[in-house]
């Protein structure tokens, strides 16, 4: 039975654990804070918990213990609990420390303790420590020789401070003036002084609390009593008033000038004149417009130099800091986070003090931060250590503040010779816009939003010498109204800049120069294109192709000028030993150069596409030498009346087809590789790792650490960089194609004058009304209609000198031709012509008889044919022609010096100029204008990716221009059916 039973209660016992441990798996709390807990209520810190107090007892001032209520004492207390007794009636008081009862001698305080008269101490123990039955309130002797008087606690009698002593000899202030627990003489300071701060910004006055406590005691201190720690809270005060003052002589820069003033026959310290003893530094001289004498008189003793054994780039900052009671707290090496307000590595930091690095950093910072972090503001003064071994020598670094205000003007913001300099900064104030009381949340604080420091180079230098550095300070005023999602941007920079006058004056010297040149060979230009229309008439169309000429020419000047310069700063600049040059700053320094070349870019647009409408105008003829074998004829069919005409030739049209489109592919072959181009560009500027020499620092490494800082690019370097690789890439890939691969693999140009050739084939091209190109292709051997075995045969002959050579002339070789022809010549071209334009202008121009427009096409086909035929084999007295070699300056300057009067010129041309109508022929005009291009849309984008791809997109756009267009051009100049043009 007991058994049973056992098993029963186990079994309960087992189901009663498991159904706990099922229903258990999630545990839930009651939420409630200190502030949750009733008088009777302590907050238990174990349990997290609102715990009731014993009997008599209530809740202690912090909330997180109980104390005995008014009239009780402290019975027993185990350290976690307390245990309260009544007081007697005979002692009602209790003891200071709560243990005791006391009778007093007086009054009781509202917690129920003895109090005391003013003057007096509370005792309560004899000298061995015994509780007294009732205590005594003893007088604190405030006349010689005690000077004393009871101290904070009231339970002791200690001496009297200083300034009550100074001043009235005695424990009371009497008639003097008492402020900030201290006792003041009259003095020459106004007694009522102006406690505010005024935030600028924000058009914000705001009576400070600190302000209002400590800046009449601080300068009153300073000035009587020559308190130093006194004079620098004063100064510290000043500088959260920005340094600003104006007539008002109350407010804490006025009290500082007026101490500064008064106390002149004390001297200077360090033998600065600036520096009055006992005061802190805070201003250049005592009128503005004495920065550019601070700035750039001396120079600072040591040089930086980048390479060599005599390297040196550190910049060695230290900072005396000091907090906003004006006490010294120790000397800093300046880096890391000091200044540096934007969290970050302490190896990306160091990078900012690394001479020559461009150093930006820019953060967005949470105001809520803010004021946990920098309670109260450190104050510095920041110097240059030139120290040289055991001489350790400090040269002050002068401060801009962008916010001082002199009058109610911001006296920092404008030229530099109205600058008024100073010194010491703070980085964050918090306590100067408290303004009910310093416990309070501040209703405006003050951040440094931009600290920028900056070095100057020595005009002329060739050791690295720098004037004194300008640390920059910009602050921004936030008026808090929600501390949890307020933000503010900070910024910290570095900067380094010199004196570009000279290089702009070479620059504007050479742009005079070469633009006048330009202007020269422009006029030459376009007096050679009058020659070439055959009008010597000058009117606004002369006008305007001077303009385009002049455009292209420019454009040339501006691109050379850019690069050299790119090619110039990133040599010397990346190169040098001893520092003697610095890249131009961004902003106003590389505007200048952004502009060129933007006018580069622009001018040369201007100039391809005005190439680009030459080359899809230009007129065009294939003349067919080939003539019918036999005399047989071929009949054709009619036209729908039951007639029957014969073709007067049966000679094949497809030689001229074939010889068409070998021209439209040709169109926009190019000496370089356009895609090639790209890819190498990009792969030497992103793979490689070239695009680090355009980081606005001294060091030439292709690698970076992905750890390290990596500093702005410079626009000036980025342009040089990218162009100069641009350019050296497409001439090695110009060099490779003239002198390897069109002479050892495929040249397409004298392919084609061999095809027309082999053909049976002249091409004549008309870029002017009276200029152009003649490439002489009839065939030595009379026919090209042949066979295979007739077409190696004739190869074959030619090939072993057993026929008569190709030229034009008997016994040459010259096969294209510059050509000028006469006026006569052209108005016979155009005549022939003529019912073609008809047919393509105004239908009422259209003459109804003159057939179907094919048998227009073959008609006027024909003609030109046999005209063109006629003149090559001088046929037409009146339309003659000689040929002849030109001169070394015509070649020179492209402009014919003979004019084709009574004669057509044909000119000897070995070089295949006729390539200037194609592509081909515009390799420098492309070349320029794609580099152009690439580097102004990555001066724009950041990207030389993007850059790659926009130029890419840019090359096939324009090239299907050019393949479209100029195909519709050459179906309707060679009378080609567009539709035999593959």
């Amino acid at each position: 039975m007991a058994t049973g039973m056992l098993l029963v209660c186990g079994l309960a016992l087992f189901l009663t654990i498991k159904s706990n441990l099922l229903h258990s798996q999630q545990f839930t709390i009651s939420f409630q804070r200190p502030s949750d807990c009733g008088v009777e209520q302590f907050y238990d810190i174990s349990s997290q918990s609102c715990v009731k107090c014993g009997p008599n007892q209530c809740t202690s001032a912090t909330g997180l213990s109980c104390e005995c209520v008014t009239g009780f004492r402290v019975l027993a207390t185990n350290g976690a609990s307390i245990t309260c007794q009544q007081c007697p009636l005979e002692k009602p008081a209790v003891t200071e420390d709560g243990y005791g009862c006391i009778l007093c001698p007086g009054s009781l305080t509202e917690q129920g303790t003895c109090q005391c008269p003013s003057g007096s101490i509370l005792v309560e123990r004899d000298v061995q420590g015994n509780p007294l039955e009732e205590a005594r309130c003893e007088v604190c002797n405030g006349a010689e020789p005690a000077l004393s008087a009871p101290d904070s606690y009231g339970d002791r009698c200690q001496r009297c401070q200083a300034s009550l002593i100074n001043t009235s000899q005695s424990c009371m202030c009497g008639s003097n003036i008492l402020a900030g627990g201290m006792c003041f003489p009259p003095n020459n300071l106004p007694t009522a002084v102006n406690p505010n701060v005024n935030y600028a910004e924000l058009s914000l006055p705001v009576q400070s609390a600190w302000f209002s406590t400590n800046l009449y005691s601080s300068a009153a201190a300073c000035l009587v009593y020559t308190n130093l720690t006194a004079c620098q809270a004063l100064g510290n005060m000043c500088v959260m008033n920005m340094h600003s003052f104006s007539s008002v002589v109350n407010d804490a820069c006025g009290l500082y000038n007026t101490i500064f003033r008064a106390t002149a026959a004390l001297g200077s310290t360090q033998d600065i004149s600036y520096w009055r003893a006992n005061l802190p530094w805070l201003y250049y001289g005592d009128q503005p417009g004495l920065a550019n004498r601070v700035l750039q008189t001396e120079p600072l003793p040591t040089g930086f130099s980048f390479k060599g054994h005599n390297r040196n780039t550190d910049i060695n900052l230290v900072a005396a800091v000091y907090n906003a009671r004006g006490d010294f707290l120790q000397w800093e090496k300046v880096g890391g986070n000091n200044l540096q307000l934007c969290p970050d590595t302490a190896r990306r930091q160091e990078a900012a003090y690394t001479f020559g690095t461009a150093y930006q950093e820019t953060c967005v910072l949470s105001v809520a931060d803010l004021l946990r972090v920098y309670a109260e503001p450190l104050f510095y003064d920041v110097f240059v250590d030139l120290s040289r071994g055991e001489d350790r020598r400090l040269l002050p670094l002068p401060t801009r503040n962008l916010n001082q205000e002199y009058n109610r003007k911001f006296i920092n913001r404008g030229n530099l010779n109205g600058w008024y300099l100073s010194r010491r900064v703070l980085l964050v104030d918090t306590l100067s816009g408290r303004e009910k009381s310093l416990g309070s949340l501040p209703k405006v604080i003050r951040i440094a939003s931009s600290i920028r420091i900056g070095f100057q180079l020595v005009p002329g230098t060739q050791k690295g010498q720098v004037f004194p550095p300008l640390l920059s300070v910009t602050y921004s005023d936030v008026l808090i109204t929600a501390p949890n999602t307020q933000t503010v941007s900070v910024s910290f920079a570095v900067d380094y800049e010199m004196d570009q006058t000279e290089a702009h004056m070479k620059t504007d010297i050479a742009l005079g120069v070469l633009g006048g040149v330009s202007v020269l060979y422009s006029l030459v230009k376009t007096a050679s294109w009058k020659r070439r229309i055959g009008s010597p008439l000058i009117d606004m169309e002369t006008v305007l192709k001077f303009l385009l000429f002049y455009a292209g020419d420019l454009a040339n000047v501006f691109f050379f000028i850019t690069v050299g310069t790119g090619l110039y700063w990133l040599i010397f600049y990346k190169a040098q030993h001893f520092v003697s040059v610095l890249l131009p700053l961004p902003g106003l320094q590389e505007e200048r150069f952004v502009a060129y070349v933007g006018c580069a870019f622009a001018l040369k647009t201007v100039q391809f596409l005005h190439k680009l409408i030459q080359q899809l105008s230009v007129d065009i003829f294939f003349i067919d030498w080939e003539r019918p074998r036999g005399k047989a004829n071929k009949t054709i069919q009619g036209n729908g009346n039951g007639e029957a005409k014969h073709n007067p030739s049966a000679v094949s049209i497809w030689r001229t087809y074939f010889v068409a489109n070998e021209w439209n592919e040709i169109q926009t072959i190019r000496k370089i590789s356009p895609t090639f181009q790209i890819m190498a560009v990009l792969f030497l500027l992103e793979v490689v790792g070239f695009s680090s020499l355009a980081l606005r620092d001294p060091w030439s490494d292709l690698q970076r650490p992905p750890q390290s800082y990596s500093p702005p690019y410079s626009l000036t370097l980025r342009y040089g960089l990218a162009a100069t690789l641009w350019l050296c890439i497409g001439l090695l890939q110009i060099i490779f194609f003239t002198a390897f691969h069109e002479r050892f693999v495929e040249d397409k140009i004298r392919q084609f004058v061999d095809l027309c050739s082999i053909s049976n084939i002249s091409v004549l091209l008309l870029s002017h009304r009276c200029f152009g190109y003649y490439i002489h292709g009839r065939s030595v051997h009379g026919h090209a209609d042949t066979n295979m075995e007739e077409m190696n045969i004739n190869l074959k002959r030619e090939a072993e000198s057993l026929c008569g050579q190709r030229g034009l002339l008997p016994n040459t070789d010259t096969q294209t031709f510059q050509i000028s022809i006469t006026s006569r010549l052209r108005l016979q071209y155009d005549r022939i012509l003529e019912p073609l334009s008809r047919r393509n202008g105004p239908s009422r121009l259209v003459d109804a008889a003159s057939g179907h427009p094919f048998d227009q096409s073959t008609k006027a086909y024909h003609t030109m044919n046999r005209f063109l035929g006629s003149v090559i084999d001088h046929a037409h007295r009146d339309m003659e022609y000689v040929v002849r070699d030109k001169l070394f300056f015509e070649r020179v300057i492209g402009m014919e010096f003979m004019e084709p009067m009574d004669k057509s010129i044909f000119y000897n041309d070995e070089s295949h100029s006729f390539s200037d109508v194609l592509f081909y022929g515009n390799e420098a005009t492309l070349l320029i204008f794609d580099t152009l291009f690439f580097c102004v849309v990555d001066l724009g984008a950041q990207s030389f990716i993007l850059a790659g791809v926009l130029t890419y997109v840019q090359q096939m756009i324009f090239r299907l221009i050019r393949n479209g267009i100029g195909r519709r051009n050459l179906a309707n100049k060679t009378l080609v059916d567009q539709r035999f043009l593959i």
